[in-house]
């Protein structure tokens, strides 16, 4: 099985970039204390856009990805985020190499 990476793109409502801070803190520490199978989960301030976000992920297989997406800190999360948010979320899947 090889690594799955995905490059998510979220863009936070104006006034609202330290309830969305706050938030992906708590889900960054679940991750880290549940998904043994993520390699890498971590959100970074655009410095052009201080409104958007980058999010890097990597995954061992494409299974331990399906199981992030359902698992229950994950979904405890959106109701959390999505007040913050100003657009869909855009994601991007990548195949290591």
């Amino acid at each position: 099985m090889s690594a799955v990476g995905v490059i998510a793109t979220l863009t936070v409502a104006e006034g609202k970039n330290a309830d969305f801070e706050a938030a992906f803190a708590e889900l960054m520490a679940a991750v880290a204390a549940n998904e043994p199978d993520n390699e890498f989960y971590s959100v970074f301030q655009c410095k052009d856009n201080p409104q958007q976000y980058k999010v890097l992920e990597r995954y061992a297989s494409q299974a331990a990805l399906d199981a992030h997406g359902k698992s229950d800190h994950f979904r405890a999360s959106g109701p959390k985020l999505a007040p913050c948010m100003a657009a869909a979320p855009e994601i991007e899947y990548l195949d290591s190499i």
